[in-house]
């Protein structure tokens, strides 16, 4: 270290001006590549995401009305099958992708089951919850939905129940 000072100060005035300004220019653009430029970047990625988000929201509520009212009208198509609820539920999964996630099945009464779902993909439950619905008449009596570790994947518990037929 008392070499670098040493060396520093024997050089002239005006060379230890461009030796100062360049060493602060290092530290300063330092700072930006490991520091700032990348915490401007996640903001500007949070700020794009929640624009998308609010582009989502916005067109949902345009089409909330509409949804209600189609929701409303349609009466419930039930496919006539004389397939059991465990069977239904088993090929629904399958059908949706969903059939690693699918950890257990448990009878629940003449008509009803309980499902377990493990690291299942939301969107993909919701669409076979939607498909069980409109499709065969499965009801949804209770269902406790917690995230994971992982956005965008669900632990699932669910008691459904279908009409006999």
């Amino acid at each position: 270290m008392q070499k670098l000072k040493d060396w520093y100060y024997s050089l002239q005035a005006r060379e230890r001006l461009m030796v100062s300004i360049g060493g602060i220019l290092a530290v300063l653009t330092i700072l930006y590549l490991f520091a700032l430029a990348p915490f401007y970047s996640a903001i500007d990625a949070r700020a794009e995401r929640v624009a998308q988000k609010q582009g989502d929201l916005a067109w949902m509520r345009s089409v909330a009305g509409d949804v209600i009212g189609l929701s409303q009208d349609a009466p419930i198509p039930v496919a006539p099958s004389g397939e059991s609820l465990v069977v239904l539920v088993d090929r629904a999964a399958r059908e949706c992708g969903l059939s690693s996630a699918l950890t257990g099945q448990t009878p629940n009464g003449a008509t009803g089951i309980r499902v377990r779902l493990e690291r299942a993909d939301f969107d993909k439950l919701i669409l076979c919850l939607a498909n069980l619905q409109q499709g065969h008449a499965v009801s949804i009596e209770s269902a406790t939905i917690d995230r994971t570790s992982e956005p965008g994947f669900v632990n699932a518990s669910l008691v459904l129940n279908r009409a006999p037929v």
